[in-house]
């Protein structure tokens, strides 16, 4: 049994503003991410090569929060993290604020299994990029012009609050692989209007990624602060691996139980080392999909 399940972020996404056309855009674009990333295991490639193809895939899409159309600071600038984990190993790499790095999941997986570190920022993580042979580019490659019109409505004088997942948006994958291997990875450009150097949870190893073969995989998306206070990826994990939960009564019991008590507004992703899936949310909606080698193909937002 080989799986994955993708997400392209979750919040408050009114049904009256998704009109057909975009719906069909974001169903489009999760297909894509989805599709690829199943093809690699499929082709008896590995749950790390899954995730990573799935994410890039996101990363390039100006639809989400990730990459090229990731959101923009309160300074106009986009400011991106990602991370991935190697459920076998532990082995685990992240990223955060980068500004002229295409695809942060490339880093981040660089990061993992070419240092001897877990986390890299700012300058001294895009020098590693270039170490790396990974060609930069301008800030600008990532802005589009929803994002700019974002910004301006987020800003004091605006107009107010800003829905479309801009606040909340990210984009991740998880994925089981024909030799029983799991594997995490997570991207995202963080919240609109976000203070210079803010990072939320999704480049911290077991708060919006995790992976571990003894329990499960975990891409998160939702509100950073809440889900880095209350350990959410690793909670998961942690309660199929200890407690002997099952992955739904685990993920029920954090993110419709815990962590909504503590405020916090999102969802996550998530695979075990059966190829069950779940994919629960406690906001009004959460771009999703999975797939698997049963013949279960699901792509949802609400």
């Amino acid at each position: 049994m080989y799986a994955i399940a993708i997400h392209g972020g979750a919040g408050t996404l009114p049904r009256a503003a998704m009109t057909p056309e975009r719906d069909q855009a974001y169903r489009a674009g999760l297909a894509a991410a989805l599709d690829a990333g199943y093809a690699v295991l499929d082709g008896r490639g590995t749950s790390l090569d899954a995730v990573t193809t799935a994410v890039r895939i996101l990363e390039d899409d100006p639809l989400f929060n990730a990459g090229r159309g990731a959101v923009l600071t309160a300074g106009g600038i986009a400011e991106l993290d990602a991370s991935i984990m190697d459920g076998r190993t532990l082995a685990a790499g992240a990223v955060a604020g980068l500004r002229h790095v295409r695809n942060p999941i490339e880093l981040a997986r660089a990061v993992m299994e070419h240092s001897s570190h877990v986390m890299l920022i700012g300058g001294g993580a895009e020098e590693f990029a270039l170490e790396r042979g990974m060609a930069p580019v301008p800030n600008e490659y990532f802005h589009t012009e929803t994002r700019r019109l974002q910004l301006q409505r987020a800003l004091p004088g605006g107009g107010g609050p800003v829905n479309e997942l801009s606040a909340l948006g990210t984009v991740g994958a998880v994925a089981l692989d024909q030799d029983g291997n799991l594997a995490a990875a997570t991207s995202t450009g963080g919240m609109t209007a976000k203070r210079y150097g803010r990072v939320g949870d999704s480049p911290i190893i077991g708060a919006g990624t995790y992976a571990d073969n003894a329990g499960c995989a975990v891409s998160a998306t939702g509100h950073g602060e809440f889900f880095i206070r209350t350990v959410v990826a690793h909670d998961i994990c942690a309660r199929v691996a200890y407690a002997g939960a099952t992955l739904a009564e685990a993920a029920d019991a954090v993110v419709m139980g815990r962590l909504r008590q503590m405020g916090g507004e999102g969802g996550i992703i998530a695979v075990d080392a059966r190829g069950n899936v779940v994919m629960p949310f406690n906001s009004e909606g959460m771009f999703r999909g999975a797939r698997s080698a049963d013949g279960r193909r699901e792509i949802a937002i609400y």
